[in-house]
């Protein structure tokens, strides 16, 4: 009897030790954000990855297998900031990656801040989080634990580094590019680069990199994108063709030194690699105060535009980034412990099809140029009211007016914004135009207007709001670009895995704003100050 009451303990001791990690709080939050990846690269490319990267997210975590953006701003500074916040541009206010400034009527990137200083470079000033307007939820469990809980991203982009973790952050990190080949950070976060920083720096692992970029398996299994040379692609300076291969080591003199890595698979081997060391560095995951972690991938967002989406280039790269995936993932296993941590993967934006590609295959689609339509639009307002300089500034698919001008030459803001909606409406390449005074009045159940709403910050955002027709984009003589309301820029992968998530899938739309508030929910911590997302339920386990 004592001997199975024995057993009995014993058996209940290491059922609690085996289950204590799910059972209790993540001790690390894992972030993955995928620039420029579409949802249906994951089941165009799924017979070339292997079981521990993305498949691991479909053999033991959770699929959101329809989520969106829904704004119409899908680029790489919004984007970020979005996931992080559970709220889109109408409120965060990162309206675009740069935008018209209406006080000093210049344009400003999302993340300067020339209060502060670049760490670890001579070459940029300093970036900061201080044009996001709410918190994050890594700002929201930073407050929760008492700052005890970490807080640290990396990327090659300082937008996705800044934007993703926030205001309270222990360090974000991105890289410099250039001769330099270092990753940096700003005075906003440390008064200098931590001693694991200034190590990876000067191991100089980068040089490893400027090596021959070849197809990881034959390019006779890559059956699911098109020729290697297609008439789509950029042509690599130094190089005559957008074939493989790529010496990469030749192509850095005439492609920006050590940034030619940005624009290949590597690019995304080294934030990697930066990530592992950061892991060590924090010692993330190490104690009972959950830490956060955000890592975006890059290279995908420039290999996107340069080759579009059917570039055998593109393909290589998902191949490699799963098993980058893996490595990061056998890494969080070793430090932290397969159970003890959490991770979400999904993209800032999609990308459209190259429209060259698409006509040439008969489907509906164009260019847009820019140049001219400014200058047809100056000249018929002059023609119609008799003043010059009404428009201040043309940019991210808005028109700013201006407003002193026009009250000086007693004109009527309503019947120029009219005027001019009209006007731009007639032009080639454009689907609709909006005076955004009229814009926030609209039903919000149309799901386009949904997205243009959500997109309007007042003090940010221009008068006049236009879109481009499906399949359209800027002109462009090569590759494909983004910033559309359309699906090919809204619908991105959300994937989920680790401690606290339901192994499971879903249909049901989900948003990007969804994000924020489920992460939130899984630290239990309050939302971020801005959210107006909603906790996907189906993809949490009950505690």
């Amino acid at each position: 009897m004592k001997t199975k009451s024995l057993h009995l303990i014993v058996g209940l001791l290491l059922l609690g030790c085996t289950s204590n990690h799910d059972s209790g709080k993540t001790k690390l939050m894992v972030g993955i954000v995928v620039d420029q990846m579409r949802q249906d690269y994951l089941y165009r490319f799924q017979s070339h990855f292997g079981e521990h990267g993305f498949k691991r997210f479909y053999n033991e975590g959770f699929v959101a297998k329809n989520h969106h953006f829904d704004y119409q701003q899908t680029k790489t500074g919004p984007g970020h900031a979005s996931i992080a916040t559970g709220t889109p541009p109408a409120i965060n206010g990162i309206i675009a990656n740069d935008w018209f400034d209406k006080q000093s009527g210049k344009h400003r990137y999302c993340v300067d801040d020339h209060n502060f200083l670049s760490l670890g470079t001579a070459k940029t000033k300093g970036k900061a989080p201080t044009a996001l307007l709410v918190s994050t939820f890594a700002d929201e469990n930073r407050l929760a634990t008492q700052m005890n809980g970490k807080a640290v991203s990396v990327s090659l982009k300082d937008r996705s580094a800044i934007l993703s973790i926030g205001h309270t952050a222990n360090g974000a990190y991105w890289f410099s590019g250039g001769d330099e080949g270092n990753f940096i950070s700003s005075t906003f976060y440390m008064d200098a680069l931590p001693a694991w920083v200034a190590d990876f720096n000067a191991s100089r692992k980068i040089d490893d990199y400027l090596t021959t970029w070849d197809t990881y398996y034959p390019i006779t299994q890559y059956t699911e994108t098109g020729p290697d040379d297609s008439p789509y692609e950029k042509r690599p300076k130094g190089k005559e063709t957008p074939t493989f291969p790529y010496d990469l080591a030749a192509l850095a003199a005439f492609n920006g030194g050590y940034g030619v890595l940005a624009a290949t698979p590597f690019g995304n081997s080294l934030v990697t690699d930066f990530a592992l060391a950061a892991l060590k560095g924090e010692d993330l995951g190490a104690d009972n105060h959950a830490d956060v972690f955000m890592v975006s991938y890059s290279s995908t967002d420039y290999i996107g535009h340069d080759f579009g989406t059917n570039a055998k280039e593109l393909q290589d790269t998902y191949i490699r980034l799963d098993l980058e995936l893996a490595r990061l993932f056998e890494a969080l296993d070793a430090q932290v412990g397969k159970g003890a941590y959490s991770v979400f993967l999904t993209s800032d934006h999609g990308v459209a099809p190259v429209p060259n590609y698409l006509t040439d295959n008969k489907i509906p689609a164009g260019y847009f140029s820019k140049k001219p339509f400014v200058k047809a639009l100056k000249e018929a307002m002059f023609d119609a009211f008799g003043v010059r300089n009404i428009i201040l500034d043309v940019s991210n698919d808005e028109i700013y007016l201006n407003h002193d001008r026009i009250f000086t030459a007693k004109l009527d803001l309503d019947v120029i914004s009219r005027f001019a909606t009209a006007f731009i409406q007639r032009q080639d390449g454009i689907a609709a135009a909006y005076a955004t005074s009229n814009l926030m009045q609209m039903d919000a159940d149309n799901p386009i207007i949904e997205r243009l709403q959500k997109g309007y910050n007042p003090k940010r955002s221009g008068d006049i709001i236009y879109m481009l027709l499906p399949g359209y984009i800027a002109n462009r003589t090569y590759g494909t670009t983004h910033g559309s309301a359309f699906i090919y820029d809204t619908h991105v992968p959300l994937l989920l895995y680790g401690n606290g998530i339901q192994k499971g899938s879903t249909f049901q739309r989900t948003k990007i704003s969804d994000i924020a508030p489920t992460i939130c929910a899984l630290l239990e911590v309050s939302n971020p100050t801005g959210v107006i997302g909603n906790p996907i339920g189906e993809a949490l386990k009950s505690r």
